[in-house]
């Protein structure tokens, strides 16, 4: 399979996805009266990384996900993407996505699935036979390209999907949901994709329920509750557990545990790590959002 793919036409400095003090208001039919969907959002997602924006339902995610995309326009703000506005069509060129609920033509087979978006974006003749058959070989359906995708099993039709996504070799991915209805065996190769992707130097902006998974791939996560951003960071650094510390050692005996602080200085055992102890990400989120 390929793995070498055009170099980055833009600088390791410029943020693939940049939002700054994004809101968006909705007006409700019929009343005087608006919705905030999105209340002065700003965030940065650098080349390269996974990035998971979270939240619970009607949290906002979606409708900044669209404002990345250039499907919604804000009320205020602005984003770009590779420091180009999103509301600029040239933006969408280094840009594949992946809806919650993609729709594809059933009786197309998988590599006329392929063809039908590489024709979308110009591709054509033999360049986009190899591309094809490239992708279908990348998410694991290259025996199952010429069924019909009305005999894709879920977990196929979202590979078919992450295909589609990656015609035109994007270097950014826009993914929702990814995982939906797919069975652990699926959800587990979706999951080995994107972390292929990122090998690859794609940058990937995630939005998932499946906080287990996030807790994963993504190098940053940003949680947003009531339209509003509430934390963000280095995954790491926000499930790391305060005023605590884990000291890992090599051929430590029992008795040597029993006296660490005094001990570890006069035997052979020495130390490893040490770190800050990590709660699961579905805890923290829960806790920050206050739904525990």
């Amino acid at each position: 399979m390929p793995s070498d793919r055009a170099a980055s036409p833009f600088s390791v400095s410029t943020p693939a996805i940049s939002i700054q003090n994004l809101t968006k208001e909705f007006s409700i039919p019929f009343k005087r009266e608006k919705v905030t969907a999105v209340k002065g959002v700003s965030l940065s997602v650098e080349p390269g990384q996974v990035y998971g924006l979270l939240g619970p339902n009607g949290s906002g995610k979606s409708t900044t996900m669209k404002i990345v995309l250039g499907l919604v326009s804000p009320t205020a703000g602005k984003t770009e993407i590779f420091g180009r506005d999103s509301a600029d069509v040239e933006s969408k060129e280094d840009v594949g996505f992946l809806p919650e609920n993609p729709y594809f033509y059933k009786y197309l087979t998988g590599e006329e699935t392929l063809h039908f978006y590489g024709k979308l974006c110009g591709l054509k003749g033999a360049k986009l036979r190899d591309r094809a058959k490239e992708l279908l070989n990348l998410v694991g359906l290259e025996e199952a390209a010429d069924r019909r995708l009305g005999g894709y099993s879920k977990g196929m039709l979202q590979r078919i999907g992450l295909a589609q996504a990656m015609v035109q070799e994007p270097h950014l991915l826009v993914l929702d949901e990814p995982t939906a209805g797919v069975d652990p065996a699926g959800s587990r190769e979706i999951r080995d994709l994107i972390l292929d992707f990122k090998k690859r130097g794609i940058t990937v902006l995630l939005c998932s329920h499946l906080l287990g998974q996030v807790q994963e791939i993504c190098d940053r996560i940003g949680i947003l509750h009531r339209g509003a951003l509430i934390r963000e960071g280095r995954l790491d650094d926000l499930i790391s557990i305060e005023n605590q510390t884990e000291i890992i050692l090599e051929n430590a005996s029992p008795e040597l545990l029993a006296e660490i602080q005094s001990l570890v200085a006069k035997t052979p055992a020495r130390i490893l790590d040490q770190r800050k102890p990590h709660t699961t990400l579905e805890r923290y989120f829960l806790e920050v959002t206050g739904s525990k």
